[in-house]
């Protein structure tokens, strides 16, 4: 049978489904779970990213799940690796992997087999001695003059990736966007299924979702984890939640200790969960009002491209698009797309 993805905004109920999913397919090969939320890679970060609880995830082997500390940097490349390897060895069990998440641009380095520059640790290591000595807008402009379109992608102020085009210029002798991957059928037949929600509904759902994250503790989370070094995690330390909480800590450390202002979470959410889709399909999807031609701004081709860099404007094909469905009414129709074709359920009904 044919691996299956579940991908959509934050808020859709993806984590159930592909439990539901897994829990049916259990009476016929069984399923294992591979994560592709970037954020729960992290050991000690479960409140903020509604990361399933061992007792509750059924007895489903999960993968991808608490793989890094906080003070480790999360790669698409490291990620591509790891989940491909854990993909095959369930299929060679014979299971059905079902990849779930909603972090696109880890999802489509892995669906679409994409092949990554390689690095040179002295050659980054040249670039980023040229870094330190003429900052940022120094080195925008000489990779202006190497690479006209690459410093047209690439924010003036970003130096991590302004460092990395220069690398990969050097090491290929080609533009940086030659790098970028070639989108085509899906690796390993996957077929694809993208959770949607009216957007009221979806304000809703993440509304909801950040109050629980505080009640259940999310601050305490955060302090616990501020002691295993979360402030030098590259990319855990910008966690949605997690970075909003840890600058209101600091802001009450300067007011010492009152509250200056409220920790700005809920629209946050939102605006990621409005963005998720904009990237699935083989046309471009129009989400709050954004063109998917609006949201790709990252080239691909940065192997230590972080957690929040966004996809390309396209998804591989073989998208199953499922809108405000119940979960109960379509297991059947996601079992089937393991060995059917491309199709799109629409509906209204239910909630996820």
């Amino acid at each position: 049978m044919r691996p299956l993805a579940i991908v959509g905004p934050t808020g859709t109920g993806k984590s159930q489904l592909a439990l539901d999913v897994a829990e049916r397919l259990g009476g016929q090969t069984g399923a294992e779970i591979v994560n592709a939320d970037a954020m729960q890679f992290y050991r000690g970060m479960d409140i903020g990213t509604a990361k399933l609880p061992v007792a509750q995830r059924h007895g489903i082997p999960h993968h991808q799940l608490d793989v890094l500390d906080v003070t480790e940097t999360a790669t698409v490349a490291r990620y591509q690796q790891a989940a491909a390897a854990d993909i095959e060895a369930i299929a060679g069990r014979g299971r059905v992997p079902v990849l779930v998440g909603g972090s696109m641009l880890y999802i489509q380095s892995l669906l679409d087999a994409w092949s990554f520059p390689a690095t040179d640790p002295a050659v980054r290591a040249k670039w980023e001695q040229r870094l330190a000595e003429v900052g940022t807008s120094g080195l925008h402009a000489e990779l202006a003059d190497r690479d006209p379109a690459a410093a047209a992608s690439i924010l003036p102020t970003d130096g991590r990736r302004i460092v990395r085009a220069l690398e990969v210029v050097e090491l290929t002798g080609q533009p940086f966007a030659a790098s970028a991957p070639v989108i085509g059928a899906p690796r390993w037949d996957t077929a694809i299924i993208g959770l949607d929600c009216d957007t009221e509904r979806l304000d809703q759902r993440l509304a909801q979702r950040t109050d629980t994250m505080f009640t259940e503790g999310l601050v305490d989370e955060v302090t616990t984890l501020l002691g295993r070094g979360l402030r030098d995690g590259v990319t855990a330390s910008r966690a949605l939640g997690y970075a909003q909480v840890l600058a209101d800590l600091d802001r009450r450390h300067d007011a010492g200790g009152r509250r200056a202002e409220p920790v700005d979470v809920r629209g946050r959410q939102a605006r990621v969960g409005h963005g998720a889709l904009a990237c699935l399909g083989d046309q471009p999807v129009r989400r709050g009002g954004r063109h998917a031609a609006d949201v790709g701004k990252r080239n691909p081709g940065d192997r230590d491209a972080p957690v929040h860099a966004t996809p390309p404007a396209r998804m591989a094909p073989a998208l199953v698009l499922v809108l405000a469905s119940a979960r109960s009414a379509f297991l059947s129709t996601f079992i089937m797309a393991l060995t059917g074709s491309r199709s799109t359920i629409s509906s209204r009904s239910g909630a996820l």
